[in-house]
């Protein structure tokens, strides 16, 4: 603020004048501000570190325990009241994941043993890591089709395509891919490669406690994601239903291309497997209706997928399927363990920002599922600790031949609604899984592959079902409609990542938007009330004479301060800049028609005189108060704009107020100098209410009308 203005306060105090008003006399809201000592980034960069490397039995215990949630509440375990509804859930879940766990490894290109490996994996680690009492992790579609992408790019690499290499070495011609087994066997090297890489990623997030870069992923933009990639799913899933041995389009416009190679060889569809796949289609998608429609009468959904798995295989088997229409099967799903194996370091180049890009969708889905569940159920979830379990389920697993994880949707609400209560449910799942491997897995070789893409593509339902609900989206929120419709438009036809990326994007410029085109509003009293609201919002609302209150709803910074300072000036109706300019040519045309009327001017005392007769009204306003509650921030470019709006309306005689500022935008003043500090004493115009601002206001007119007149007399 300017020299003549000040108002003598202590250094820690926001105050103001103490002069009568005529109704309410102004009374100063004096805050103390508590002092806080300056510290210099060196002594700050080494307390954090002494704090972070001190070492004690109680925080050793502390970290150990918070890195392994299951030391927390494993043994405040309510065994009576929560055991069975555990195992009930586990063993439902368990049993749903045994067909899913097959057809997701066909979804990203791998063979069936490897989905139920990756589910197994999955289920143990976070149990034991996880925060979230309810999520279930394993296989997601989304993360297995882009997987399955990968895998297929690499396998293109190589000369691996269709059928199986003849030669069974599988040596490519590019000795850089150092390829030593077939097909399958390559398919899981690139699968788990990635999978490793995605949970570095997760880990290395972790670590730097950046897991807020899933705040960028609007539900909206996530919706659209997920339904995108879900067009994706069905349309590489069509193949199998007709029957069709078709190459897996990559790159962009992968959907379409699809599409096109499906038209082109619908003449050599297996009928087969087409009756097969409509068979499955009408049994599985009633009564995947009606199970939602019962679930809150029924205490378990019926398990029509392994139901329609146990049928299909043996009508397949019994059938001769295989042999006698050429339908294509699981075949040999082997059982046991095998031993582990590294990945393939040479692969990471091809296929690291694949991974990043995976890494960031998975923990965003984590997160946003374990918070929902946690917020329903009153309890809390560590997002930072989701970061290392959902990282370590995929890193452990990758040694085991396994691929990415993340929480998934359908079997988190299954295992919601059959009575889960903690992971032990997941542990027992794990159970289910492992007598599956030892045991039983070989009895699925018969098991057509149209069936698990009919699995796929039910399971799509709910993400397809998002076209139904554009209209309410719309009406809600035009913007989160349109960033739905472009991320989804974006993913499905254009390429999945790229899809994402496009959405983050346009999804930035949307808020970077909104701050452009901020609303700037003027704001009425309500009665005797000290409320002050828009003026075209409201009925009953009035202002007070040579008062201005504005609100501009958005912070001020660089990329909107111009904008700012127009809207001040055309919702207050005067810019100084070109009032300046307008007085100086109404003085030079006035002086000019005062000489030529041969008005005696004899020097320039005089003609000062004679322009000042001619000068223009004052404005009608004597006070502009700007409400800042909605700036949460202000950076220097925006505090510049404030003290230009001061300096250029103090100018004109108005003066410029301050009102609810926040602890961020006072300490931005003072640091940019708004707010000067002369001595020990401060020169503000900072008020902590609008009723504040305005009782100032009324008492400085005050008191300046009664100056103006002592000065007259």
């Amino acid at each position: 603020m300017m020299a003549d203005e000040v108002n003598e306060n202590s250094p820690d105090q926001l105050t103001s004048l103490t002069l009568p008003s005529e109704k309410k006399p102004y009374k100063p809201i004096v805050l103390e501000k508590i002092q806080k000592e300056d510290e210099d980034l060196k002594s700050a960069i080494i307390k954090k570190l002494r704090l972070f490397c001190a070492c004690s039995p109680v925080k050793t215990k502390k970290a150990v325990f918070d890195f392994f949630p299951i030391l927390n509440w494993l043994p405040h375990y309510e065994l009576k009241k929560w055991l069975l509804g555990d195992i009930m859930s586990g063993l439902i879940v368990g049993i749903l994941l045994v067909p899913q766990s097959i057809a997701y490894s066909l979804l990203a290109g791998q063979d069936p043993i490897y989905g139920l490996y990756t589910s197994f994996f999955s289920c143990i680690i976070y149990a034991v890591l996880g925060t979230s009492r309810h999520v279930s992790v394993g296989i997601f579609g989304v993360l297995s089709l882009l997987i399955g992408q990968v895998v297929d790019r690499e396998l293109q690499n190589v000369d691996f395509f269709i059928q199986k290499s003849v030669n069974q070495t599988g040596i490519s011609k590019d000795s850089n891919y150092n390829v030593t087994c077939d097909r399958g066997c390559y398919a899981i090297v690139v699968g788990s490669t990635v999978t490793f890489m995605a949970g570095v990623y997760q880990i290395l997030m972790g670590l730097f406690q950046i897991g807020f870069v899933s705040v960028y992923l609007s539900d909206a933009l996530l919706s659209g994601f997920a339904t995108g990639a879900s067009l994706t799913i069905l349309t590489s899933q069509i193949k199998y239903l007709l029957g069709l041995r078709l190459p897996r389009a990559n790159g962009i416009g992968s959907l379409i291309r699809t599409w096109i190679y499906l038209f082109q060889n619908l003449h050599d569809t297996n009928l087969c497997d087409l009756i097969t796949s409509l068979l499955c289609l009408l049994v599985l998608v009633p009564t995947k209706e009606l199970n939602e429609h019962f679930k809150s009468k029924m205490k378990v959904p019926f398990p029509m997928e392994l139901l329609v798995v146990i049928v299909a295989t043996l009508a397949s088997h019994f059938g001769h399927f295989k042999d006698r229409f050429g339908s294509s099967v699981a075949e040999t799903i082997p059982t046991g363990f095998l031993p582990p194996q590294m990945p393939n370091w040479s692969l990471i180049p091809n296929i690291a920002l694949d991974a990043l890009s995976i890494a960031i969708i998975g923990f965003a889905i984590t997160v946003s599922l374990s918070e929902m569940f946690a917020k329903k159920h009153g309890y809390t979830v560590d997002a930072n600790q989701e970061m290392y379990a959902i990282g370590f389920c995929n890193i452990i697993p990758a040694f085991f031949h396994c691929f990415t994880t993340s929480a998934a949707l359908t079997k988190t609400l299954v295992k919601e609604s059959t009575g889960c209560h903690s992971q032990l449910s997941g542990l027992v799942t794990a159970l289910v899984l492992l007598l599956v491997l030892l045991v039983i897995a070989p009895v699925f070789y018969s098991l057509q592959k149209c069936v698990l893409a009919v699995i796929i593509i039910v399971n799509l339902r709910g993400a397809l079902r998002k076209f139904g609900e554009l209209p309410q989206m719309w009406r809600v929120n035009r913007i989160d409609a349109i960033i739905w419709l472009v991320t989804m438009s974006t993913s499905a036809f254009l390429n999945t990542e790229l899809g994402l990326l496009i959405g983050v994007v346009f999804s930035a410029l949307c808020v970077l938007v909104r701050t452009q085109v901020a609303r700037a509003v003027q704001l009425g009293r309500a009665g005797d009330l000290e409320l002050y609201e828009d003026l075209n919002s409201y009925n009953s609302l009035h202002v007070e004479s040579g008062i201005f209150i504005m609100r501009f709803e958005a912070p001020v910074y660089y990329a909107n301060q111009s904008l700012f300072k127009k809207a001040v000036y055309r919702c207050t109706g005067f810019e100084p800049g070109k009032e300046t300019i307008l007085r100086k040519k109404q003085q030079k045309a006035k002086v000019k028609k005062h000489v030529e009327t041969n008005i005696a001017v004899e020097n320039d005392h005089e003609i000062a005189t004679a322009v000042q007769q001619f000068m223009p009204e004052e404005p009608h306003l004597n006070t502009l108060i700007i409400d800042c509650a909605p700036m949460f921030f202000l950076d220097t470019t925006g505090v510049n704009a404030l003290k230009e709006l001061y300096v250029d309306y103090k100018n004109f005689g108005v003066q410029v107020l301050l009102a609810q500022c926040n602890s961020s935008v006072l300490d931005s003043l003072r640091r940019g100098g708004y707010l000067q500090q002369k001595g020990q004493e401060f020169t503000e115009r900072v008020f902590f209410t609008i009723g504040e601002a305005v009782r100032f206001a009324k008492t400085l007119h005050m008191e300046n009308g009664v100056n103006e007149t002592l000065s007259s007399c």
